[in-house]
């Protein structure tokens, strides 16, 4: 194996870059030639390709987002587009591939590898901290971390105008981000797809904080367990003599430079990558488990699901009293 290549795919995470710049520099390093693939899978199927150099990754390392860009390409779960991208490496003179992304981009990458054989490494990097066979992802401590420190922010409003919070961030499916940023953030409850929470509970627990002498809460919710709109309208409408406000954080959790262990996690995953090519384990994902490094099957990692930790649940209603 002489050339390879790298791409991001999927929702940009912190920390990308710094995977970038792992892989390229530690595939220079081993003597391969390394290709980057713009905007994804879909960039793959454009020949959107460009070689890349110990240059070209500089003064990366702390910048958010992607430098290589990532589209959404649905139209790759047709075996006719993924034909013609296996095409497509093969004109390119690729011989493997490293795909960086969540959960989707783990599935397109299985698919090429199951297709037709082909050696294909995969890096975990979601905000959302949901892939199957990793402890951590890619950008996770990050995201918490942003979010973090704007709740800090709001919490001075919330305590000076006895106010009740609702803070709505992000999470489609998977209530991973909202959970550790509610217990990072010090919020009485977190609203996560998983364990739904109703509104006569929310009601129910305000009250009964009201009575502690709680005059201010945080309340976390995860977007794909509702709106942060529509429950502060319930609240007011059952609780009229309370403030309510909500805050919709959005794409803020996204952006922003790396923080520490996001950053030195890419760094070792794109090292282990090439390592993996190296050494021809192939049709694998490079993650963590504990403190170690371990190779997961792609098979496992797509067929798997990973659940909310109960223990956490726990800790957060501990802390709420």
């Amino acid at each position: 194996m002489k050339r390879i290549a790298v791409l991001t795919s999927g929702g940009d995470a912190p920390g990308m870059n710094c995977a970038i710049r792992s892989v390229v520099r530690a595939g220079l390093g081993a003597d391969f030639e390394v290709s980057g693939i713009k905007r994804g899978y879909y960039g793959l199927f454009e020949k959107d390709v460009i070689n890349m150099d110990s240059r070209s990754v500089g003064n990366i390392i702390n910048k958010g987002g992607t430098i290589l860009r990532t589209i959404r390409f649905p139209e790759f779960k047709e075996k006719q587009t993924r034909e013609k991208c296996y095409k497509n490496l093969q004109e390119l003179g690729i011989e493997g591939l490293v795909a960086i992304g969540g959960d989707g981009s783990a599935n397109g990458a299985y698919a090429l590898s199951v297709d037709f054989g082909f050696p294909v490494v995969f890096i975990p990097a979601s905000i959302d901290n949901d892939v199957f066979g990793t402890d951590w992802t890619i950008g996770f401590d990050t995201a918490v971390n942003t979010a973090v420190e704007i709740i800090d922010k709001i919490r001075d409003t919330a305590s000076s105008h006895e106010r009740v919070f609702i803070i709505e961030v992000m999470g489609r499916e998977h209530g991973f981000l909202a959970l550790d940023i509610a217990i990072a953030a010090g919020a009485e409850t977190a609203i996560i797809p998983e364990f739904p929470v109703s509104m006569e509970k929310i009601i129910k627990d305000l009250e009964e904080n009201k009575q502690k002498g709680k005059l201010s809460s945080l309340i976390i919710l995860a977007e794909g367990a509702g709106k942060a709109h529509d429950i502060t309208e319930k609240i007011h409408q059952n609780l009229p003599d309370r403030e309510v406000r909500y805050v919709v954080l959005g794409y803020s959790q996204r952006g922003g430079s790396p923080t520490y262990f996001s950053r030195e996690l890419a760094t070792i995953f794109g090292f282990e990558a090439i390592k993996m090519f190296k050494e021809k384990d192939y049709g694998k994902m490079v993650g963590i488990s504990g403190n170690k490094i371990v190779r997961v099957k792609l098979s496992d990692v797509i067929s798997g699901k990973k659940t909310i930790s109960m223990e956490k649940l726990e800790l957060l209603k501990s802390m709420a009293i």
